[in-house]
């Protein structure tokens, strides 16, 4: 890495692309809240606007065995460092330079065929990735995953995935406990929708610190499909995540909705077309022009101005949505009539008997009395 944080030089290492040295724009100051999803922004302000939050939550926290998590991964990972997966850590050094992170984290590889990648940790975070992750990417399309877990580090999402992480455990071995696993499950699954959020945000970290949206494309496409690369394409797989929003019916949403409550991460089609809609907005544009918001302005953030952003994102997104629920929200919202009918069409062939909306219901469609 040269003095001024960018890499002047490719190479080839361990099987990687060698990648013509580029200069990349760097944010000096920036905000987590230039890049963070509205919903995440919102839900993190507020949470850090709460008088006495933090150190209630941390105290909580202190039942947490991080230590040991800390311990766990030196001794049994290989820490990134200048001896050791060198390229990897000229990326995380890089990553950190271009957002302006003034501490880097540490950063271990373990052996695990499962590709994945986390940043966690109560005081400081620590970034993971496993080997199938390293095995899978070319170098850009790692750079921006090392953006990725760089932006969730600015966010301060690292403790709140720990205490995911380790509730997500306890509720597996409370699970015989009446009523106690209900109560785990609740915060979990609250907690997991906001990080589906907080992985929208921090894919716009990675794309800001990898400046490459090919790259951040071909990243997620093979974590859909694996190494064979050759065999996908990125309009096709952008067009199954229109299939996907637009498909079926009322009976579908459902079911998406169902699919995705277990998950920790939005699905990869989402994900892919939620990133090429913000890189082609004005709002990426001006961040990579310079004007973004500064961690100096943060302690002057409205939670109000916050939420009112958010609700604003909500409102539009439904509006367009293709969703077969969405519409029928957006319609309601709208003082759309025959709400009845609208329903029963939505979920289509799910009912098998059906009367025109226009008219009662005649002898027929009441079940007969049973007077024993």
């Amino acid at each position: 890495m040269s003095d001024d944080g960018h890499e002047q030089n490719g190479h080839e290492q361990n099987g990687h692309e060698n990648v013509p040295s580029r200069q990349r724009r760097r944010f000096p100051g920036i905000s987590s809240r230039a890049y963070e999803h509205p919903a995440d922004r919102s839900a993190l302000v507020a949470l850090r606007k709460l008088s006495g939050f933090d150190t209630v939550f941390k105290a909580l926290s202190g039942l947490l065995p991080e230590r040991s998590l800390r311990l766990l991964f030196l001794s049994d990972s290989v820490r990134v460092s200048d001896q050791q997966f060198a390229y990897l850590n000229d990326m995380l050094r890089d990553a950190c330079y271009i957002l302006d992170l003034e501490k880097v984290p540490p950063m271990y590889v373990s052996q695990d065929p499962k590709p994945n990648a986390m940043c966690i940790g109560l005081d400081e975070p620590i970034i993971v990735v496993t080997t199938g992750l390293v095995d899978l990417l070319d170098e850009e399309e790692m750079r921006a995953v090392v953006g990725h877990e760089v932006g969730h580090a600015l966010s301060g999402h690292a403790v709140y995935r720990t205490i995911l992480l380790f509730l997500t455990s306890l509720a597996i071995r409370v699970a015989w406990i009446p009523l106690g696993n209900l109560a785990i499950m609740a915060i979990v699954t609250a907690l997991r929708e906001w990080f589906r959020k907080s992985e929208l945000s921090a894919d716009r970290a990675g794309l800001l610190v990898g400046q490459d949206l090919r790259a951040s494309m071909r990243g997620l496409m093979k974590l859909a499909g694996g190494h064979h690369l050759h065999e996908m394409n990125v309009d096709a797989f952008l067009k199954q995540a229109e299939e996907y929003e637009a498909g079926g019916d009322l009976r579908d949403s459902v079911l998406k909705i169902l699919n995705v409550l277990p998950r920790s991460h939005p699905f990869t089609t989402v994900r892919a077309a939620e990133l090429k809609k913000w890189a082609e907005s004005r709002d990426y544009q001006r961040i990579m022009d310079g004007h973004y918001p500064r961690r100096t302005e943060d302690k002057d953030t409205s939670v109000t101005d916050s939420f009112r952003e958010s609700a604003a994102s909500y409102a539009s997104n439904v509006k367009s949505s293709k969703d077969p629920l969405m519409k029928l929200v957006s319609d309601i919202a709208g003082g759309a009539g025959d709400l009845g009918g609208r329903v029963r069409r939505g979920f289509g062939g799910f009912t098998t008997t059906t009367t025109r909306d226009d008219q009662p219901p005649t002898d027929t469609d009441t079940p007969p009395r049973n007077d024993n």
